[in-house]
């Protein structure tokens, strides 16, 4: 028998014996089925009878070999693990990663060259592409994998064909991929039909007890997928009648390539998390499960907190970030900023516009900016001092206009400056239109590049190890999405990528809407923290900017430390408006950023949410509740509080005439003994939210 024959034969015998293939979740809650029609490879979720996704196509075409069609099943493996892991700060302190896996090889001949094996004839080489599913309880993660084609170091993906066919026209909240501003636009509501081509997480609800996310984990030498509906579902989704398809879409480069990918090439994992509840999704832990563990071996540097800044009064025109009379990062604002940090407990002090390259147009010439060079006003080698002495340490602030080259050539020396003055943690930013990023020396094709194509993925990758290296904490602004890689790199903090409160300082819209705080927890937030700079106590700042205001009350401003989670938060307020409230602003001094459980005690994407969460230090709870512009009262059980415990709840809510529109600032602070038997009824204002700290009493 040649080998061809042999070939031919492995094919057939797998292609009868186990087509189609079949994995289960643990509890066997959900199950995934793979299998091989016509040579196309598809994969339907399912959990129990209930289709999750209808027959969806898998594969990539690659310039050398397209791995969509005639391929055959030719080998399989199966495993299974149930471990536990530790975050080194997070949402969770323990996490059980529980899963099934199933490793699908797929093989495909090609008929571009001849046998070298002499006196055999013409031997087609065989092209292998492995497909490897995850199956939690709580969702699907698959990726593609390719070891070797025909003697190459590298590949190119021309396209992934990756579908998830929705067996119905499920409700979605999404936001569109490609477009100026990134990330920051406010999230529509639709049916899946409507979508043009958005963003990921995307969320879905199929049914009342069907929540969908799906998203990509592990984003590494890739590029970021957005999901492009599909004009018509694939053939093979079967009863496709009211099916809605949805297609991998990965962002480009500037002259057209979407992945240049070296060998062995793993690609992210494509994830559907799956849930009965909406609030289920957020406890998921499936996107950090699908990342390596932590490359960090001395983690002691790392440390969540609190911080405040120079950052808010240049939003509302206050001050601003180049110099000059109105010039914000002098050395006299940045102590008095670290003498109230000091003063009040917080670890730190954010100064944007400390550095030269702010004068002048630097929207256009990031070029001009400087990370190792202060403005003459700003002396940072006394401040950094200072800040020592106070028990304070200062934040820096590195803006790159999205001028990658020359952030680049200056970054390990900005980072090494920052270790030797004590500067823990650096906001970094990279504000340009899309696509607008320019590659080193020239080399992208006018227009640039997308913050989230892989130019930008390998080189936000570059910052982060460059930036561990020198024990240096980032929180990243005009980010690529989270895919978790903060399990593998923790001092990868935190980042914005969604509208956050400064649109409330500045944006012509309107600012952000009340029910956009009660969306992005069951949106943006499954990817990852959200640096969204909560607290601001002054919300309508008639002084400065009387056509904008914040749309909520002073009582959500509070809650929202708890629903939108950061490893590092910020009082975002000038001081002088916490000062004028210091009773609302204990909530804030209190209120930890790192825990060891979160509970989401009821939501409704949109409507409300109110979420609980245990303190990784002690042993008391925080919970914070926010609503749209409806006012609502809900009962809410405190079955998460330790049975047989009385707690003191410290209740930050809405007074009873308080409303966003009117009268935002009406608050009442009261105490009352509660336990794990209570049945409490949180009563918000419209637009309003209600935090409250729940001490244990012995």
């Amino acid at each position: 028998m040649t080998l061809l024959a042999s070939f031919a034969s492995l094919v057939a015998v797998h292609a009868a014996a186990a087509n189609p293939l079949t994995v289960t979740s643990p509890s066997g809650n959900l199950r995934v089925e793979i299998e091989v029609s016509d040579g196309v490879p598809s994969y339907a979720i399912r959990r129990g009878d209930e289709p999750v996704l209808i027959r969806s196509r898998l594969g990539l075409i690659l310039r050398e070999a397209d791995l969509t069609r005639g391929l055959a099943i030719v080998d399989t493996a199966r495993a299974a693990r149930d471990t536990t892991w530790t975050q080194v700060w997070g949402e969770f302190g323990v996490v059980r990663s529980h899963y099934r896996e199933l490793r699908v090889d797929l093989a495909t001949e090609s008929e571009e060259r001849p046998s070298r094996a002499p006196g055999r004839g013409s031997l087609p080489p065989v092209t292998r592409l492995t497909v490897r599913f995850r199956v939690f309880d709580d969702g699907v993660g698959f990726r593609y994998e390719i070891s070797a084609i025909d003697g190459r170091d590298s590949v190119l993906v021309q396209d992934e064909v990756t579908e998830f066919v929705l067996p119905n026209d499920p409700a979605a909240w999404w936001i569109e991929s490609y477009q100026n501003n990134r990330y920051e636009y406010l999230t529509n509501k639709t049916r899946a039909s409507s979508i043009t081509v958005a963003h990921t997480p995307l969320t879905l609800q199929c049914g009342d007890n069907l929540f969908l996310s799906i998203h990509e984990a592990a984003l590494t030498n890739y590029a970021g997928m957005s999901l492009r509906r599909a004009a018509e579902p694939n053939e093979s989704a079967g009863d496709s009648r009211n099916a809605v398809g949805l297609k991998a879409d990965l962002a480009p480069w500037s002259n057209g390539d979407l992945v240049r990918a070296a060998l062995p090439m793993r690609s992210p994992w494509r994830t559907v998390q799956v849930s009965d509840t909406p609030g289920g999704l957020i406890e998921s832990p499936l996107i950090l499960n699908l990342n390596e563990p932590n490359r960090i071996n001395d983690v002691s540097w790392i440390e969540p907190g609190k911080y405040v800044g120079i950052w808010w009064e240049m939003h509302l025109g206050k001050s601003t970030w180049g110099s000059g009379t109105k010039h914000g990062a002098t050395t006299a604002n940045t102590k008095r900023y670290l003498d109230f940090a000091a003063r009040h407990g917080f670890s730190g002090v954010l100064v944007e516009g400390w550095n030269v390259g702010w004068d002048g147009d630097w929207f256009r010439n990031g070029n001009a900016f400087r990370f190792s060079e202060p403005h003459r006003d700003f002396d940072w080698e006394m401040l950094t001092r200072y800040a020592s002495r106070k028990g304070v340490r200062l934040i820096g602030h590195h803006e790159t206009g999205a001028a990658i080259e020359n952030y680049e050539e200056q970054m390990a020396d900005a980072f090494a400056m920052c270790e030797r003055g004590g500067v823990c943690a650096v906001k970094t930013g990279y504000v340009s239109n899309d696509p607008d990023v320019q590659q080193p020396a020239g080399k992208s094709v006018p227009p640039g590049e997308w913050h989230y194509g892989q130019f930008m993925i390998e080189h936000f990758r570059r910052v982060i190890e460059t930036a561990a290296a020198r024990h240096v904490m980032l929180d990243v602004h005009e980010p690529v999405k989270a895919t978790g890689i903060r399990r593998t790199w923790p001092n990868m903090m935190t980042r914005e990528g969604a509208r956050g409160q400064e649109y409330n300082a500045w944006s012509g819209d309107g600012g952000n809407p009340p029910d956009h705080t009660t969306i992005l927890p069951f949106t943006r937030l499954l990817a990852g923290p959200m640096d969204f700079t909560p607290g601001i106590f002054d919300l309508h700042f008639d002084e400065y900017r009387p056509r904008n205001r914040v749309n909520t009350t002073l009582a959500k401003q509070l809650a929202l430390y708890v629903v939108i989670y950061s490893p590092l938060q910020m009082a975002a307020d000038l001081p002088e408006n916490y000062e004028k409230r210091p009773d609302a602003f204990a909530f804030i001094k209190d209120v930890p950023t790192d825990w060891r459980a979160t509970k989401v005690v009821h939501g409704a994407i949109g409507d409300f949410v109110t979420i609980a969460r245990l303190d990784r230090q002690t042993d008391d709870w925080y919970l914070g509740s926010v609503t749209d512009e409806e006012g609502r009262a809900l009962a809410t059980p405190l079955t998460f509080l330790d049975a047989g415990r009385k707690y003191r709840a410290t209740i930050y809510r809405d007074a009873a005439d308080a409303d966003w529109m009117t009268n935002a600032y009406a608050y009442v602070i009261e105490e009352r003994e509660v336990d794990a038997d209570t049945n409490l009824t949180i009563v918000l204002a419209p637009g309003g939210g209600q935090a409250i700290r729940f001490t244990p009493l012995d």
